[in-house]
């Protein structure tokens, strides 16, 4: 399905019925990485999962800039009057959604974050210099966007006072101590680490998530 908002035209799935729930996936990802997560939840709930813009079948737009991207799920939410939804978000995600909850809480439920970080700090030194290499092969505005943003204060965490969980794999690209400041400065978060998994071997083409998932909801 498609929804023009924002000056934007973005793509999204919707299955199941029930409280809504939506999917936000990574940096140059689509909805699809939610496959297994989107057949285990919509059995309990409306699950949406949209394809952000410039990635899978969403419109490109000029510049790439997570602030846009939050302002998208914004309309989103209010054109679709999807009522009080629990946003989860996977990598760039997790950063938007972090963004919607700043800016606009009384949307909102309560957060998944997987993966998230608060600055491109927030990364490994070997993830950095990854993305780093792959944007001087691809010259991609996309890759470029994650060695420049985001730039979120943690203690701007605290005002987000809604239910949050907070995921990361122990072997993530995500420094285990960025995961541990974003769940300290959430007033109401908790914290699960994904033993053994890397940063999205546990959200990509998966339903690891789920069970961690049903018990937080």
């Amino acid at each position: 399905m498609y929804i023009q908002l924002n000056g934007q035209i973005l793509s999204y799935e919707k299955e199941g019925e029930g409280s809504p729930i939506i999917f936000l996936h990574g940096n140059g990802e689509t909805h699809a990485i939610w496959d297994r997560m989107i057949a285990e939840m919509s059995m309990d709930h409306t699950v949406y999962a949209i394809d952000s813009r410039g990635q899978g079948e969403s419109a490109t737009p000029k510049e790439y800039h997570y602030k846009d991207m939050a302002a998208d799920v914004i309309c989103f939410i209010e054109s679709l009057h999807i009522e009080k939804p629990v946003l989860c978000g996977f990598s760039d995600g997790a950063i938007i959604t972090l963004l919607v909850a700043l800016k606009r809480l009384d949307l909102l439920s309560a957060i998944v974050l997987c993966g998230a970080n608060l600055s491109p700090k927030g990364l490994t030194g070997s993830a950095r210099r990854e993305i780093k290499s792959l944007y001087k092969k691809t010259n991609s505005p996309l890759v470029e966007m994650m060695l420049l943003e985001p730039d979120i204060a943690p203690d701007k965490l605290r005002s987000i006072n809604l239910p949050a969980l907070v995921c990361a794999g122990s072997k993530d690209m995500i420094k285990p101590k960025e995961t541990q400041t974003i769940a300290d400065h959430l007033p109401q978060a908790t914290l699960h680490i994904f033993e053994g998994e890397t940063h999205g071997s546990y959200v990509e083409h998966t339903d690891k998530l789920a069970p961690v998932l049903r018990k937080f909801l």
